[in-house]
């Protein structure tokens, strides 16, 4: 029958009828649709807390220190081997001597290891150590010079230190009394990667400050940062296999063993300056909410420079860290005596580390 004519309503309802047709998708359509869909919402529920969390950094930078949070004459450098190995000679030590002249750098964490595995430590590694002892109390007087030893802990690879076997405990103390023999006036502990809760380094601990304690020395030890979130250590542990943070309980228990904890307050992932110092902050807040009086408290500044997967050098840059540890200090404990930075590393450093350090820290 031939077509004819309608009316316009007709045209209309035809027209859509025809415009519906064609835009009914297909039921492969409609699938890819939800999955994009899907995709969508999901990135938004991973990216929404996410950005809520920069969010609350950057908030958390901002604002003033209060007067007179600057040095206490408590500060710490970190050193490599190449002071103990005879690669410095005595101009160096002059050239360190007018670098920390006027500054509140107290004890020097001189890398003089690494430990074996076993908990033992051959002299061999360190030969001039008792020169460079002697050097500094010589042109640096009332500067302390600490062994820094480390190694990796067997936590998440079958490779390294037990430290739930006694006798490797035991031989790690035979180390630091034959470095104290030596002359060193501490031991510096750096064990990585060390997971919250571990009782066999807590242990540990109770030993090695037996040991100090009876020689007049120090013990101090190298901290991993303080879970931001409740528990997100166990987070992200799970995710990752390597939990990072530890718990806030579990940090004051490590320092109420210690005469000195210095937070590795970088690698910290952050992307911005201003989360960075955000970031920075909480951490000196944190750590000095469960960190006892008598035990000195140093936050770690960021005197290296890479651009990797956890730490970005745009963003954690020397200003940064200082302006976020004074923060800190200002919003939980402004007159707290017990405290200090701690530099890492003195090869990596530039002008520009020292200069922000020694203007916004160091100079009262």
């Amino acid at each position: 029958m031939p077509r004819t004519e309608g009316t316009a309503s007709d045209d209309a309802a035809a027209a859509c009828g025809e415009d519906a047709a064609v835009e009914e998708p297909a039921p492969g359509k409609r699938r890819r649709r939800w999955v994009r869909r899907t995709a969508i919402t999901a990135a938004l529920l991973l990216l929404l807390p996410l950005l809520s969390a920069l969010t609350a950094l950057r908030i958390n930078d901002t604002g003033d220190p209060a007067d007179g949070t600057r040095t206490r004459g408590r500060d710490a450098l970190w050193l490599g081997h190449a002071w103990v190995d005879g690669r410095k000679k005595d101009a160096d030590v002059d050239a360190l001597a007018r670098r920390l002249k006027d500054t509140g750098i107290r004890d020097l964490y001189v890398h003089s290891g690494p430990l074996e595995h076993d908990g033992t430590l051959p002299e061999s590694v360190y030969p001039k150590a008792r020169w460079f002892i002697d050097a500094v109390h010589d042109k640096i007087p009332g500067v302390r010079v600490q062994a820094f030893l480390g190694d990796v802990l067997a936590t998440e690879t079958p490779d390294g230190m037990r430290l739930d076997e006694a006798d490797t405990r035991a031989a790690v103390v035979r180390s630091a009394r034959q470095v104290l023999d030596t002359g060193y006036e501490g031991v510096h502990m750096d064990l990585e990667p060390l997971h919250s809760g571990d009782r066999d380094y807590l242990t540990l601990l109770d030993a090695l400050r037996r040991e100090t304690r009876s020689r007049d020395a120090q013990l101090s030890v190298a901290a991993h940062q303080i879970d931001p979130l409740p528990a997100f250590h166990t987070v992200w542990g799970g995710i990752t296999g390597h939990p990072k943070w530890w718990s806030q309980e579990f940090f004051g228990q490590v320092a109420r063993r210690v005469d000195q904890i210095a937070v590795m307050s970088y690698d910290t992932m952050q992307p911005l300056q201003s989360t960075y110092g955000g970031y920075v902050a909480q951490q000196t807040s944190l750590a000095l909410e469960v960190t006892p009086p008598s035990t000195d408290l140093l936050m770690g500044l960021p005197f290296f420079h890479e651009n990797r997967f956890g730490h970005w050098n745009h963003a954690e840059t020397v200003p940064a860290a200082v302006r976020g540890v004074r923060l800190g200090l200002s919003r939980t404990d402004a007159d707290r005596v017990g405290f200090g930075v701690a530099l890492y590393i003195d090869f990596a450093a530039t002008e520009a580390d020292w200069r922000a350090y020694e203007e916004d820290w160091a100079r009262q």
